[in-house]
């Protein structure tokens, strides 16, 4: 990792928990507001963790991309938790076989940037 690339990382990781510690929820609830805290908290320490020994600099662009972005789209709507998205459905391919390949390979194609690592944690 470069020098450059380990500053923004860490930067976006301290970003991360001055937004978490001043985080308010839409609804103002305080049970609310704390339980989104502890998501941004406990999102960015799994994120972070899994991703810590990436060497592949694309790589790392992409993770500090989707880490932006999610910021981005957090702090704008208010919402901590990823956006739904409509991706296409799996039609009716059986479990395997070419078709099931193409509408998987479909389906990550058309995956936003902000969700690349959402179902790889949850």
């Amino acid at each position: 990792m470069t020098p450059v690339s380990r500053q923004e990382v860490l930067g976006l990781y301290r970003k991360l928990f001055r937004i978490a510690k001043k985080w308010q929820s839409a609804s103002g609830q305080m049970e609310e507001t704390m339980k989104e805290k502890q998501y941004i908290i406990n999102e960015a320490k799994t994120l972070f963790q899994k991703n810590k020994n990436l060497t592949e600099p694309e790589l790392i662009k992409q993770c500090i991309e989707e880490c932006k972005a999610r910021i981005e789209i957090g702090l704008h709507y208010r919402i901590p938790y990823p956006r739904p998205i409509h991706l296409p459905p799996m039609g009716l391919a059986q479990q395997q076989g070419r078709a099931f390949q193409r509408q998987e390979k479909l389906r990550k194609f058309s995956k936003p940037v902000y969700l690349k690592s959402y179902d790889e944690i949850s």
